[in-house]
């Protein structure tokens, strides 16, 4: 079994295409998303369009959710933007996607945690506000339960892989769309990958060893910068434009 795992689009139309062709180049045709696929002051139109005709097995992230279970005057800087731009055929495909999957009986797929799509699940926020790898006691815990061998999960736009105690694999494919941000919960806290490039992940299944390759694909994100400081995302536009938040 071979496949790619894409996960926080977030809007951003032009480095999901580069994404899609460089894992059509690598001769993949199945395609995973984790989530997060509209919100921010980018694309988000065009972004579920092109997701929407995308033939790969999607779940929910907390951005999505909060799309669809909050009114528009209750949303936040990053989902006002895309939910004015989102039609009802948007919303309403958001409303038929899982928080949670099954790819091919063995692959469990999540957005941040199995039980929560707004934990961080691999990396821990320190009250310093350092963002650190999680301990293999915490990783295993919410990973009880779950019989698949590989376990898929988003959320931190942070690329890695830690192996289990047990032999079971979870994997962070990194953000196609977002390579830094701020948020301030449970700690204020930054993160940065530290270039602009979209970010995925190639699983293989090899006898019964899961071997992972995190791909970084250059696109024209300074079109995405620019469009992001015009409407006045100077942060954001940062991230897009360096993988630095400034």
């Amino acid at each position: 079994m071979r496949f790619a795992a894409i996960a926080d689009v977030h809007g951003n139309h032009l480095a999901l295409e580069a994404v899609v062709a460089d894992i059509r180049a690598q001769g993949i045709d199945a395609i995973v998303n984790l989530g997060d696929m509209a919100s921010s002051p980018l694309e988000a139109g065009k972004t579920m369009d092109a997701l929407m005709a995308l033939d790969a097995v999607h779940v929910l992230g907390n951005h999505d959710r909060w799309l669809i279970d909050r009114p528009p005057e209750k949303l936040g800087s990053w989902d006002r933007p895309a939910y004015a731009q989102l039609d009802k055929q948007h919303l309403d495909w958001l409303r038929t996607i899982p928080p949670t999957q099954i790819f091919r009986d063995q692959v469990f797929l999540c957005h941040g945690t199995p039980g929560n799509d707004d934990l961080y699940w691999l990396e821990t926020v320190t009250p310093d506000g350092s963002v650190t790898l999680s301990t293999l006691e915490a990783i295993e815990k919410e990973a009880e339960g779950i019989s698949q061998s590989l376990i898929l999960c988003a959320h931190t736009h942070i690329a890695r892989a830690v192996r289990l105690g047990d032999g079971r694999m979870v994997v962070n494919p990194g953000s196609v769309g977002v390579p830094g941000f701020s948020y301030n919960v449970p700690y204020p806290h930054l993160i940065e990958a530290g270039t602009p490039d979209a970010r995925y992940a190639v699983l293989e299944l090899t006898g019964s060893e899961w071997r992972v390759t995190f791909r970084h694909v250059p696109y024209d994100h300074e079109a995405m910068a620019a469009l992001a400081r015009k409407k006045g995302f100077a942060e954001f536009a940062s991230a897009l434009a360096t993988g630095w938040v400034r």
